[in-house]
């Protein structure tokens, strides 16, 4: 055989082995909608409770960890939980951005509960962050529904890319804020405070991407397969964290935790952060009277009510809460911007031009309901 004749045996042997690999490769960035909330024992619930938990759950958390977790006591009467098994001690050591996810998991079941016609009673129980038992809720049957659309809350998602810089309107924040001036606070694109805002959040980033115990958090965290995502059902996926194409091909056949933690990984999540810092509409902060478990299941139900608006107006809402996580940036950012009261949240907004469907994966109900 001739050079010529074995190369193009050798090509042609190249070509179909590399075939052969994509056809056998994990070729799915998985999606919520790939996903169907299968009953574990579908008669524990009663049809409303199910569709009530189920909007609950679609409430946002830190990596997707879906801290709550429900003590069901008897029909329509439950304790909504901490679940410690969720917590991101590296991040959120004293729980504080956990108890913020619980209040809006508890703003969807208002919402839910009261459009199919049920008045919700609620019971203090927690008095820290790092009590179980959270709230208790019973739900009483009405006459009366409210006029709510729940596509606001199966709609609902984080969007990290394609920001506009154009600042948002005036109308369109009062409309998504509710004209509420004394917890939220809008920092406009192309503004000092905005930019160094941008430069403070860069910074907190670099700081948490190269600390060991929270880029090893992040890494348990992250979905890197299909498979993992179907066992779990929670945490960031390549869909979730907005890696498509060859990209998150890559991410989900060759990427182990190990690749997580190397250097290279963390270089390219700062240079994404850089990317996300200067494309934006402004920033919103989102203060509380202060840092009480109360208050923050209070200011995470404001969030929850807020992030629903925000689809209608095509605004994208990327929360970036690093700089509260990082204690030294904390009290420069509570400082620089003299606000009085506890600031909870950094949300990056921005308009887009097309608002994504959502994509980040829910644990089946059953899975996070205990029968007392």
């Amino acid at each position: 055989m001739n050079r010529r004749g074995f190369l193009k045996i050798a090509g042609g042997t190249a070509a179909a082995t590399l075939l052969a690999t994509y056809a056998f490769s994990d070729k799915q960035n998985i999606m919520r909608d790939d996903v169907a909330d299968i009953p574990i024992s579908s008669e524990k619930l009663y049809p409303d409770e199910r569709k009530i938990l189920y909007l609950a759950s679609l409430a946002p958390s830190g990596h997707n960890t879906q801290p709550w977790m429900i003590k069901y006591l008897a029909p329509y009467h439950w304790i909504v939980c901490n679940d410690k098994m969720k917590w991101l001690p590296a991040v959120d050591p004293s729980q504080r951005e956990t108890i913020l996810s619980i209040g809006a998991f508890i703003q969807n079941i208002d919402y839910a509960a009261d459009s199919l016609g049920y008045i919700a009673e609620y019971k203090l129980l927690a008095n820290s962050n790092q009590d179980e038992d959270m709230v208790e809720i019973r739900l009483n049957k009405t006459s009366n529904k409210s006029n709510y659309n729940l596509e606001n809350i199966k709609l609902r998602r984080t969007i990290r890319s394609g920001f506009l810089n154009d600042i948002i309107s005036a109308n369109d924040m009062h409309f998504i804020c509710s004209g509420d001036n004394n917890h939220f606070h809008y920092i406009p694109n192309k503004t000092k405070e905005q930019q160094w805002l941008s430069e403070l959040t860069v910074d907190a980033n670099h700081q948490q991407i190269y600390r060991d115990d929270a880029q090893n958090e992040l890494a348990n965290w992250m979905r890197l397969s299909t498979d993992d995502a179907l066992k779990y059902k929670d945490g960031l996926t390549t869909a979730s964290m907005e890696i498509s194409g060859l990209s998150g091909w890559i991410v989900r056949n060759l990427y182990k935790k190990e690749n997580v933690l190397s250097v290279k990984f963390r270089e390219q999540s700062l240079a994404k952060v850089k990317n996300q810092a200067t494309n934006l509409g402004g920033w919103l902060l989102m203060t509380s009277e202060n840092g009480d478990t109360a208050s923050l299941l209070e200011t995470g139900k404001r969030l929850q009510r807020m992030l629903l608006k925000t689809r209608v107006k095509k605004i994208g809402v990327h929360p970036m809460t690093q700089i509260l996580e990082e204690d030294i940036y904390k009290a420069e950012l509570q400082s620089r911007m003299k606000i009085t009261n506890s600031i909870q949240f950094v949300l990056r907004l921005g308009y887009v031009q097309n608002y994504p469907k959502p994509v980040s994966l829910r644990r089946p109900i059953e899975s996070f309901i205990q029968l007392i």
